[in-house]
């Protein structure tokens, strides 16, 4: 299909240098962003007001100011280039992107790893399945990414900085690389004495090296409805553009594929485009539209083959007809509408044309939706997406989308706006820093996000097929208040008996599962939201990483952040025996089991079938439950909602309990077990660790005020004291410089670990008190600036994950080895919380660098998990890097809702000890000592004989 944008026609006087696209650092389609892309090859006029300056690194420009405050006027001006931009040459190469190898010894450690993946991966395969992670699959892994397009948890249309539509993500788990070329925007100029141009305005695998008329100035902007705090237009899957006249689109797929015109309705013309889908996926529709004005008219195109031997209206007489006239008016619209044959796709047009006097200024509005309402899992559970409680649930709603898009995408841009602007004009930010800020935030469209209506899911048959029920259809008085159903309607009265019978056994099974829904406490049910960890990691809100970027949520989406909790809140009462086998060593592990916090929260049957993660047994995890702790108690305290705190409190109660059976020498500090058994999961930790440690310490601390928000003083004692005991055992790890990597005495223990303030980091964060004295997390946040920032690539690329006390880079496994920028972003929220403010910065600024910048690696709008020392990426598009917001919080720490605290007693303390170790002692997972290594055992037999 061909479908097209909104644009502004200037006339500009000069001759072009290289085409370059500037796009606003609210660059979004989908999300809360706005993009400005201008397609000009042209020079700008050489004039101190219009002279492009630049201000920092390169790819970041600042223009000249507007005339008026975009947020002082009653519209923002689609012909504008933003004040601040991030820029990309149009002429510039896309590239492959190389990806991370592993040294020979890696290769050795981890071969039995990578045997029984694969395996895994072919099992996967035969069942019609995809693996959680697939490092043999292909992908399309190219430079040149951009802004993608709509809301958030609708799906996603990706594009590239040269126009292409690529990477389309509109079901679960399907990410579509390559680019659909006949989707495109054109124009076609007419002048006085018969000079005509056409063009394509993105090109696509060519560049248009010079504007259609040498004359005219075409700036195309695209906004997406993603604005915080906003949970109802920022749920809608759809984008505004604005450009000049424009045709465009086509379908992939092949067969029984219709178009049709939509009605019109307040000038809004356009097409809907019925698409029949592959693998039992629901269908989609999209809209394309366009506005009539008085100086603007609209023609359409509904119906051009685009592939296939046919002798019907072709993309070719499409083309040649708009240029030749200028529109579609002269079609026979009996030549122009049927359905696609088998072998034959068939795409739709919409023209808008316009006369421009000279020195005029005219803008054309067009948008695009898209209409998929079911979400469905191969488990056979489907559920509705969140946009549906506003448009219901006809795939036809897409022509409503485009059209209240097309009257509302200013306010929404104003939205933004008053959103940005403040941020975009504080003085005190590096010119990269709210490019990058905003840019970064494409991953809540991008990042397979779902956003659904709240409601229980739509079984099949398939689905519930070992489960008894009947209908009852007798035509008596029923029990449900709809009296909206109409008796004279066989078929929806069946399916209005389905559905309250499928609720029923919904509501049964809801009670093993990770849905948080039942936590609610009169407090509004917004959905449930769920993105994966990357579009190559296969697994939904993997939670050691939401840990990081959950701080974007807090700050813009709060109520979806309080919904991801309730879902885990409930996942810690979970258990579910079934055994799973583990990719580490072959051995079998219970799937999940009470008192821990999950991995994930699962892939082919979400919130029933949590933990899709199977390379270790995450029930063992350290880092889990302490991250769970300290987000509840963040999120608490930022929202100040004590119902959500009551709510998921025994939660967080039970998950500090499970804790205690990895205290094995009952000194109040939890220890690792030598193996990877945190977020770094090809990298051990043994005994006491600063990573793991450290957030256990800073979650008691926080369990003890979150205790005290919810009125148990009992609790908020017992977690005090343990607080104070872990703090002290904690402090063992300094070394006079920085914290030792872990306590287990070997070469690995003296690595200087970027993340080994991770507790440190959140605690600030909450408002709590410092875990370590303020000395110490200066010498260690200096220490890490020297080395691991510093001492590569002269702070260009971020912070090292580990080097050795010699400035050497620590060798010992593929991801210390590695850079995750998620990280460095929160190492520099963790320097600017300590008062190390240019340190902080010029520490995320090597992530601008290494990811956005036109010298960089090419990983704008797919930042990846990470690159290593030889610059090969890990996992495109992931979803640690939201972490930079956790900057804005250091930055800007927005009002934390807190009870006054008391001295802490001991009053009851002896008394709830006794209870808390019985539940500790319940949960504790049966000991299996044949997975410890024989220096492992002997180092603890000499330990517990030495220590005091």
């Amino acid at each position: 299909m061909n479908w097209s944008h909104k644009y502004s026609l200037l006339p500009v006087p000069g001759r072009p240098p290289s085409p370059s696209i500037a796009g606003a650092p609210n660059f979004g389609l989908k999300s809360e962003l706005r993009s400005t892309d201008r397609i000009s090859d042209r020079e700008r006029p050489s004039s101190k007001k219009d002279k492009m300056e630049k201000n920092g690194p390169t790819g970041v420009s600042r223009n000249s100011s507007p005339l008026q405050s975009n947020v002082d006027s009653e519209k923002v001006d689609p012909g504008q280039i933003p004040e601040l931009t991030w820029e990309h040459k149009l002429s510039t190469v896309t590239y492959d992107l190389p990806s991370f190898g592993l040294t020979w010894r890696e290769g050795r450690q981890m071969a039995g790893l990578g045997f029984r993946l694969l395996r895994h991966i072919i099992e996967e395969t035969s069942k019609g399945r995809v693996a959680i992670i697939d490092p043999m699959k292909k992908r399309t892994a190219k430079s040149g990414q951009g802004v993608p397009l709509g809301g958030i948890g609708a799906g996603s249309i990706g594009r590239s900085c040269k126009g292409e539509f690529q990477r389309w993500q509109l079901y679960p788990g399907a990410c579509e690389d390559k680019p659909v070329m006949a989707n495109q925007f054109s124009a076609f100029i007419s002048r006085e004495g018969g000079r005509k141009y056409s063009t394509v305005l993105h090109p696509g695998n060519r560049i248009c090296q010079r504007e259609p008329d040498p004359d005219l100035k075409i700036v195309c902007r695209q906004i997406s409805p993603i604005i915080p705090h906003n949970y109802q237009e920022s749920s809608y899957p759809a984008a505004v553009f604005t450009f000049t006249n424009s045709v465009g689109g086509k379908s992939e797929l092949t067969g029984y594929h219709s178009n049709s015109s939509m009605i019109e309705k307040d000038g809004v013309h356009g097409i809907l485009l019925h698409h029949r889908t592959a693998d039992g996926q629901p269908p989609v529709t999209f809209a394309i539209v366009a506005q009539e004005k008085e100086d603007v008219h609209i023609s359409e195109c509904p119906y051009f083959v685009m592939s296939g031997s046919s002798d019907e209206f072709t993309a070719k007489d499409m083309w040649t007809s708009v240029k030749e006239h200028g529109s579609f008016d002269h079609l026979d619209p009996v030549k122009t509408s049927a359905s696609s044959r088998p072998g034959t796709s068939i795409g739709a047009a919409i023209a808008a044309s316009v006369k421009l006097a000279p020195q005029a200024t005219r803008n054309v509005s067009f948008s695009l939706a898209w209409a998929s309402p079911e979400v469905k899992f191969c488990s056979g559970k489907t559920y509705h997406r969140r946009y549906t409680k506003f448009y219901g649930t006809d795939v036809d709603a897409a022509a409503s989308l485009a059209h209240d898009a097309i009257l509302e995408h200013g306010t929404w841009e104003m939205k933004i706006e008053e959103w940005q602007n403040p941020i975009l004009q504080d003085k005190r930010f590096p010119a990269w820093y709210p490019v990058t800020l905003f840019n970064e935030l494409y991953y809540l469209n991008a990042g397979g996000t779902i956003w659904t209506d709240g409601l229980p899911p739509i079984q099949s048959l398939t689905a519930i097929g070992g489960k008894k029920f009947s209908l009852d259809m007798s035509n008596g008085e029923t029990d449900d208040d709809n009296e909206m159903i109409s008796r004279n309607n066989t078929a929806t009265d069946i399916l209005h008996q389905m559905a309250s019978v499928l609720e029923r056994m919904h509501a049964s099974l809801a009670s093993n599962s990770a849905i948080g829904i039942t936590l609610l406490q009169g407090e509004e049910n917004i959905g449930q939201f769920i993105y994966l960890e990357g579009i190559e990691y296969y697994m939904w809100n993997t939670y050691d990483v939401h840990f990081y970027a959950s701080f974007s949520l807090i700050m813009l989406f709060p109520k979806l952040q309080l919904s991801i909790q309730r879902d885990f809140a409930a996942a810690v009462m979970m258990h579910d025996p079934e055994k799973l086998k583990l990719l580490h060593d072959g051995k079998f592990a219970a799937r999940k089991v009470l008192g821990a916090v999950p991995h994930d929260l699962g892939l082919y049957d979400p919130w029933f079938k949590v933990n899709a993660y199977t390379l270790h047994n995450t029930d063992r995890w350290k880092d889990l439950n302490p991250k769970f702790v300290l987000q509840v108690y963040r999120d608490v305290v930022a929202t100040g909602d004590k119902s959500f705190a009551r709510a998921v409190w025994p939660s967080v109660y039970m998950a500090m309990a499970y804790m205690e059976q990895f205290d094995k020498d009952k000194d109040g500090m939890i220890e690792n077990e030598d193996f990877p058994d945190q977020t770094y999961d090809v990298w051990s930790m043994a005994g006491v660790s600063a990573y793991c440690g450290g957030l256990w310490v800073a979650a008691l601390q926080a369990a003890s005020a979150l205790a005290h928000e919810v009125g148990d003083k009992a609790s908020e004692e017992l977690f005090w004291n343990k607080y104070e005991k872990a703090k002290s055992v904690y402090d063992k790890l300094w070394n006079g410089s920085y914290f030792n990597y872990d306590d287990a005495g070997t070469k690995v223990s003296t690595s200087i670990h970027a993340d080994q303030l991770a507790g440190q980091w959140y605690a600030k964060a909450c408002g709590l008190s410092p875990i370590v004295d303020k000395d110490k997390s200066q010498s260690a946040l200096e220490k890490i600036y020297s080395f691991n920032v510093m001492k590569f690539k002269d702070g260009k690329r971020g912070a090292m994950n580990g080097m050795w006390p010699d400035g050497t880079l620590d060798m010992t496994s593929m991801q210390s080895r590695e850079i995750w920028p998620g990280v460095t972003y929160a190492l520099a929220a963790t320097m600017i919380q300590e008062g190390l403010v240019e340190e902080g910065f010029k520490t995320a600024e090597g992530v601008y660098h290494a990811a956005w910048s036109p010298e960089g690696l090419g990983y704008a709008f797919q930042t990846p998990e990470s690159w290593n020392n030889d610059d090969g990426y890990r996992s495109l598009c992931y979803m640690r890097p939201l972490a930079i917001w956790s900057i804005q919080w250091a930055l800007s720490t927005p009002k934390l809702h807190k009870e006054p605290q008391t001295d802490v007693t001991q009053d009851s303390f002896p008394k709830n000890q006794f209870s808390y170790a019985r539940v500790a002692k319940l949960l504790q997972l049966p000991e299996d000592e044949s997975s410890k290594s024989y220096l492992r055992v002997l180092y603890e037999i000499v330990r517990n004989r030495f220590s005091p």
